[in-house]
């Protein structure tokens, strides 16, 4: 990205103004729904689908980081506007990609990046009173559309404190689990929230463990995170984020046989 393109953006003018996309402007529709229904008759596998980023994350892309926290902080009625046409979009591009094909997927994924390394990237108070009723009324229409499907939620950081919202509007599945995150204990997640929430991901440190960590070290991260969040079910092991090229390929093969050791539940 050169530029955040709506930088400069002042007024709701400016917002309208911008080329927002069409749904067959982001993805080829035709082509995924083929996909899609492929994949659903083949039968081995669940079906995932994930088609774009989240609304308060967009928003803070287009407009640059900065310059969205601090007009959400002073002038929230624009930002709302700014959210609500990110939403229309998003709900124009699930419309048209699943219909047709809603009792083909198993998973839709959704995401917004709520958490920091200790604590939420906005006020608990923040999230209810701007950014939860959009979620919930996207999340609904997702419910709705593909009654069968399951939402899974990607959101990093320490997200403790938003979990209870979070499953309010619909999230079942939370991902990735950010077990070195304030707060993300995995053996509390489960106790609290293991009855209303997958967890997919959280499977292995990936912010020192893995990748700092010895074979042995990693061994006992598995086995504890296998056994704080696989009991009764509603785990989908995982590591934290995706395995960077600086992890020693032995503490990838020690990730791998403390699975297949720990993980039959």
């Amino acid at each position: 990205m050169v530029r955040n393109p709506l930088s400069h953006a002042k007024s709701w003018s400016d917002i309208q103004d911008y080329h927002w996309p069409e749904p067959n402007d982001l993805v080829d529709i035709g082509r995924v729904q083929e996909k899609l229904r492929r994949l659903h008759a083949q039968g081995e596998r669940a079906v995932v689908l994930h088609l774009c980023e989240g609304i308060m994350e967009r928003a803070a892309w287009l407009m640059g980081f900065e310059a969205f926290y601090i007009q959400l902080a002073r002038r929230p009625a624009f930002i709302m506007g700014l959210l609500d046409k990110i939403l229309e979009c998003k709900m124009a591009l699930w419309e048209q990609v699943l219909d047709g094909v809603e009792n083909c997927i198993d998973v839709l994924v959704e995401a917004d990046d709520l958490g920091t390394q200790q604590g939420p990237i906005i006020s608990p108070s923040v999230y209810k009173k701007y950014i939860k009723p959009r979620h919930e009324k996207l999340l609904s229409f997702l419910h709705k559309k593909a009654p069968s499907a399951r939402i899974f939620f990607h959101t990093c950081g320490s997200v403790y404190d938003l979990l209870p919202d979070l499953i309010e509007v619909g999230v079942d599945i939370l991902n990735p689990v950010q077990v070195s995150a304030a707060k993300m204990d995995t053996k509390v997640l489960k106790r609290e929230f293991g009855d209303r929430l997958v967890f997919w991901g959280g499977g292995v440190d990936t912010q020192y463990v893995l990748p700092q960590g010895s074979p042995q070290e990693v061994r006992e991260e598995v086995k504890r995170r296998i056994e704080d969040l696989a009991p009764g079910g509603g785990f989908v092991f995982a590591t934290v984020h995706n395995i960077q090229a600086d992890v020693p390929p032995e503490n990838i093969m020690a990730m791998w046989e403390a699975l297949q050791e720990y993980g039959q539940y």
